[in-house]
């Protein structure tokens, strides 16, 4: 399964994630979508994934601060105890044995970033 991660800002936008998503991996496809817990429910990335016909699916904070991520955001680890968001949703979302096919991305409006996970295969 490959799994698209995302972190974001309160005021991202549909077109946030479609810009990190395309600087992520514009040209694989997803299987799945996973942002935080508690953003989970907002309506850019559940509409986008529902757009999209993609599972949504929510790590906790707890997941989130389990995951090590390649990248080191001072301002992640301060806000949400990991380097990147985006890539520990992504790893968390995609299983045990997961690792990166990208790292994190930067929206073009910088209000969103996304990673591109895929799970061990079994």
């Amino acid at each position: 399964m490959i799994v698209a991660g995302f972190g974001f800002r309160a005021e991202a936008t549909s077109a946030s994630l479609q810009s990190a998503l395309e600087r992520a991996t514009p040209d694989r496809a997803i299987d799945a979508v996973a942002a935080p817990a508690d953003k989970a429910g907002a309506a850019c990335i559940s509409g986008w994934a529902a757009d999209r016909n993609l599972p949504l699916h929510p790590v906790t904070a707890s997941e989130l601060q389990a995951i090590s991520t390649v990248t080191q955001s001072a301002q992640s680890i301060a806000h949400r105890g990991t380097g990147s968001v985006a890539e520990a949703v992504a790893l968390a979302a995609a299983g045990p044995g997961a690792r990166l096919l990208a790292h994190r991305q930067i929206s073009q409006d910088r209000l969103a970033t996304c990673a591109i996970a895929i799970g061990k295969e079994t």
